[in-house]
């Protein structure tokens, strides 16, 4: 017997517990043998392990569902615990236009067309590439892809890495232990995730190794079962790196592997384990490369020039 504190995260309690504690009532009958005691955000839960895994992907459902539909009816309160309500949900997910529903039920979804293929190259394809400008969201849809996955229970887990290779920087030149060195450089793959997993949650799957970020290096060695598997930064991948990412593949995982050829950090630039895969891999069936152009930048306005410029130069200088 154990027991576990839950926080909600993102919405009001009484959208869970009901008015003087109704659904909550509800909640208690369905899981007699657990004692649950709630308290504001707080929900305390003691009981056998199995049970209270199940609590919490009940009580994770009834959240995602109200976030969702901004309405949980006492009907639907039942249906989604007997799990009558899942297929219903699953449809309903299916004919909206969101890939998942962040935090404060924040949509997201395919902005442009390039991320919109990207998305239906998914569905047919387990390894795909992504490449193209900073700022198209090439990494973003990837990562909203891989938590979808995750939350329909497509896959096991989710792995994030990236070549430890910076622009202009060595990581033994700076500060701290090894993970205070990475950190910083993963940064922008933490941040995505925080947008769509509450941050209490996402801890915990950090912790637990369900989500994993980590340098490219760590990969050596495994073979990747039941994984949804992004490689951010593709373009600083040495031949040989990208090839032993890529044959690290297992059963049942999907792999995007992103990157913009126009930013090789590697020297020389011809080195570059992308530049050769896009070159062997391509019309190869189950693989598919989705080009992003300055059409998809969704950042600031000023970087689709900032991008157009620098292209500019390079092609002035190739010639």
């Amino acid at each position: 017997m154990i027991e576990k504190v839950i926080y909600l995260e993102g919405i009001e309690p009484v959208n869970i517990y009901g008015a003087k504690n109704t659904k909550l009532e509800i909640l208690k009958n369905f899981f007699p043998k657990l004692k649950i005691v709630a308290r504001g955000d707080e929900v305390k839960v003691k009981g056998e392990e199995n049970l209270i895994n199940e609590f919490e992907e009940k009580l994770q459902l009834l959240i995602e569902y109200f976030l969702k539909f901004k309405k949980l009816e006492n009907d639907e309160y039942e249906a989604l615990l007997r799990g009558d309500g899942i297929s219903l949900l699953k449809r309903k997910e299916e004919s909206d236009e969101a890939l998942v529903y962040g935090n404060n039920a924040k949509p997201i979804k395919a902005r442009t067309v390039n991320q919109q293929k990207l998305v239906d190259e998914y569905d047919t394809n387990d390894l795909l590439f992504a490449i193209g400008p900073a700022g198209s969201g090439k990494t973003y849809t990837a990562i909203a892809l891989a938590v979808r996955a995750f939350k329909n229970k497509e896959v096991k887990r989710i792995i994030l890495t990236r070549p430890a290779v910076e622009a202009g920087e060595n990581l033994g030149f700076l500060p701290g232990d090894l993970k205070e060195k990475l950190d910083p450089y993963l940064r922008p793959l933490y941040d995505a995730l925080k947008d769509m997993l509450p941050s209490r949650k996402l801890a915990e799957l950090i912790e637990d190794g369900i989500i994993e970020i980590a340098p490219l290096a760590y990969m050596r060695g495994r073979t990747l079962d039941n994984a949804f598997v992004i490689l951010d930064e593709a373009q600083n991948t040495t031949i040989n790196q990208l090839k032993m990412f890529l044959t690290r593949m297992g059963k049942n995982a999907k792999f995007i592997v992103n990157g913009d050829t126009t930013q090789i950090d590697l020297r020389p630039k011809h080195n570059s384990g992308l530049v050769q895969a896009l070159k062997i891999l391509k019309g190869i069936k189950g693989i598919s490369i989705v080009e992003f152009d300055e059409r998809d930048i969704i950042r600031h306005h000023l970087v689709k020039y900032i991008v157009d410029a620098y292209k500019k130069l390079d092609t002035e200088e190739n010639k």
